[in-house]
């Protein structure tokens, strides 16, 4: 059985697919714009729905993701640039915010949706370490402007919750939704 990846993040692929997933992977295509006053969870949420119906399948399973950075009311999106991604590594900087991925696992008319949140602290953060870890250019296509299982460990001091919620999606929370629409567990013969 092959799962339908409705996104192109190479860490979405990778996670799945290290878990012996075959994936056939659909980039949803759709506005991401946030509805005035929405929330960053409701966000997450909504988006990760829409990117499962957008991607129209008969049997096969769907799974969508979104994960949005936020933090005392900001929300910290994919940078738009160098400059920005340095803003908001600062911002970040010595303080803790949270990383929520919204997930929809949908295998016809049956949906199953949440939110996961894990807590991140950033140790106290040079200009000179952000602006070096941007040159990078690991930040640029990322939330918050880091990766955390790439260079930007460096900026992690420690977190609540999980892992590979921050990559870019949470797997306990998606096994278990796969397991409930029928998909086999990790390695097993498909």
């Amino acid at each position: 059985m092959s799962l339908v990846l409705a996104s192109g993040s190479p860490r979405r692929r990778q996670l799945l697919s290290e878990l012996g997933y075959v994936l056939d992977i659909r980039p949803a295509n759709i506005d991401e714009t946030p509805a005035p006053g929405e929330e960053p969870v409701s966000y997450a949420r909504r988006l990760a729905v829409e990117k499962a119906r957008a991607c129209v399948e008969d049997e096969r399973i769907v799974v969508a993701a979104d994960t949005v950075v936020h933090g005392g009311g900001v929300l910290f999106d994919k940078p738009r640039d160098a400059e920005d991604a340095v803003r908001i590594l600062l911002a970040l900087s010595d303080r803790v915010h949270t990383v929520t991925t919204g997930t929809c696992v949908r295998r016809g008319a049956d949906e199953r949706v949440r939110t996961t949140s894990t807590r991140v602290r950033f140790r106290a953060l040079t200009e000179g370490e952000v602006r070096g870890y941007v040159a990078t250019g690991e930040p640029l296509d990322k939330a918050g402007a880091y990766g955390i299982q790439g260079v930007g460990g460096f900026l992690v001091a420690a977190i609540e919750g999980s892992y590979s919620n921050v990559v870019g999606l949470p797997l306990a929370e998606v096994l278990e939704d796969l397991a409930a629409l029928g998909a086999p567990p990790p390695f097993e013969d498909r």
